[in-house]
């Protein structure tokens, strides 16, 4: 086994029955969808990203809507030089997650389209 120093973190890739169970959870926010990126997953709602799942943690987007729907909200960055996201420990309540992904969303800027070749 490695040895870590100070500081270092192992990071165990995200596992994709999680992923599914997180899309599934939220999928009464609309058009859900995820895409592997560099080993963990970006989730998207309607063509937006609204969040990622790294180390099989759940991160949204900070948004206003999302911290008036969770104002007690745990705060992290998924991966080292990311901007803070809301850690959502439970995604239990699918009505309620999905409603917070929907102001979320709705929020968000739609994304740029893609320049031509």
């Amino acid at each position: 086994m490695p040895m870590l120093g100070e500081g270092q973190v192992i990071s165990l890739a995200s596992n994709l029955d999680f992923v599914e169970y997180v899309c599934d959870q939220i999928g009464g926010a609309g058009s859900i969808t995820y895409k592997k990126m560099f080993g963990e997953y970006g989730v998207y709602c309607d063509g937006k990203v609204i969040g990622v799942i790294c180390d099989n943690q759940f991160f949204v987007k900070k948004t206003e809507a999302g911290a008036a729907f969770y104002p007690d909200c745990q705060e992290a960055a998924p991966y080292t030089g990311a901007k803070p996201h809301f850690v959502i420990d439970s995604v239990d309540d699918r009505e309620r997650i999905a409603r917070f992904i929907r102001a979320t969303c709705d929020e968000l800027p739609a994304p740029k389209p893609k320049r031509k070749k």
